[in-house]
């Protein structure tokens, strides 16, 4: 077996901890979240009807919750009925039944 010499000590290196959206914007084909620990998300839009389908002033209506880990569009104020937890978007999918 050959040892290596390790460059840096895993101290060195950046662990996310936590997932809050710092800003959001959006292009033609996806809907982008930045987060507080400098990772970008960036969606497709057409995994999300209630976006793909919304025109653009609509999609930039969105509220962050009170935690920054949630993108919230009040249909009171806007045509869209929609929320976007980012967890949902991170790590492995779940199967869900038919």
């Amino acid at each position: 077996m050959r040892k290596y010499r390790v460059q840096y000590p895993i101290s060195a290196y950046t662990f996310p901890k936590e997932a809050r959206i710092h800003r959001v914007r959006f292009d033609k084909e996806y809907i982008h979240i930045e987060l507080m620990d400098g990772r970008i998300l960036s969606i497709p839009l057409w995994w999300i009807p209630t976006l793909h389908h919304a025109s653009p002033e609509e999609r930039e209506q969105y509220e962050i919750n009170r935690s920054r880990t949630m993108l919230i569009w009040d249909p009171a104020k806007c045509a869209i009925n929609d929320e976007l937890r980012i967890a949902d978007y991170l790590g492995p999918c779940e199967e869900i039944a038919p």
